[in-house]
């Protein structure tokens, strides 16, 4: 009986610890990769420029290190002058280091209606992020190939956060025979399960392989986490991702 009742509470104890790692305030696990903590520092030497088909950021990086707006210590700003006018591509941030599967943590906040930016898995499959817009082209979208978890949306001058697992395409004799998929929650809910993805969005200043052959045309080759800058007052903090080598095509968590 004793053992029983051990067992029982081993298994809430295990449920809350697992509902504990998404959502807001997530710490890195172990072996992770913190990309930003706020340090300037740390922006310089985990990020740079997109140098993509549209880039017309000059160096150094113009992404600013601020006050968090509605909470404490410093956050970065994704409000490069380059990308004045929704200009996408011109001013986007990837990680120096390239992932192939992996696990990820992102926290956002936008400051105005319509504030538009995105996270690119291996800067090539864009996660939305677009106050307003509950479409497939909107808000926690993987774009235009599910719909949008607005619901889970915690709102204009929030934080809001993301929790992926993501699993790179796999080829065979150079040939796409398993696509890329994912598994989301945004702000602690579960909101894409084994999402496949089925293209790059955007053409070739939107990321790799965004201008072969439509978009379809994915290579093997890993890429870093993007962070689009389109103008608008974005923030960003608490940044990790941890490199997984998922085997079969699961990336439920």
């Amino acid at each position: 009986m004793k053992k029983l009742i051990f067992t029982f509470f081993y298994l809430i104890l295990a449920a809350v610890e697992a509902e504990a790692q998404v959502g807001l305030g997530v710490k890195p696990g172990k072996g992770a990769d913190v990309l930003f903590d706020g340090t300037k520092g740390m922006l310089d030497s985990k990020w740079t420029y997109w140098e993509g088909p549209r880039f017309s950021a000059t160096y150094p990086v113009k992404w600013k290190i601020v006050d968090d707006p509605a909470g404490e210590g410093t956050v970065l700003y994704g409000n490069d002058p380059a990308s004045s006018g929704g200009k996408y591509g011109a001013a986007d941030l990837v990680t120096r280091k390239a992932y192939r599967d992996f696990r990820a943590h992102i926290e956002f906040l936008i400051g105005n209606p319509g504030g538009n930016s995105g996270i690119y898995m291996q800067n090539r499959y864009e996660i939305q992020i677009l106050d307003g817009d509950s479409t497939s082209h909107g808000m926690a979208a993987v774009i235009n190939d599910s719909k949008s978890p607005y619901y889970a949306y915690n709102g204009l001058r929030k934080w809001n956060a993301y929790d992926i697992v993501f699993r790179a395409a796999r080829f065979k004799e150079g040939k796409l025979v398993e696509k890329p998929i994912l598994t989301m929650y945004f702000n602690g809910k579960k909101v894409h399960k084994n999402q496949s993805i089925s293209q790059v969005w955007g053409g070739p200043s939107s990321g790799l392989d965004g201008g072969n052959d439509g978009g379809k045309g994915i290579s093997d080759t890993p890429g870093g986490l993007k962070l689009q800058a389109e103008g608008h007052d974005i923030y960003f903090r608490n940044i990790w991702v941890k490199e997984l080598n998922l085997k079969k095509a699961e990336t439920d968590f």
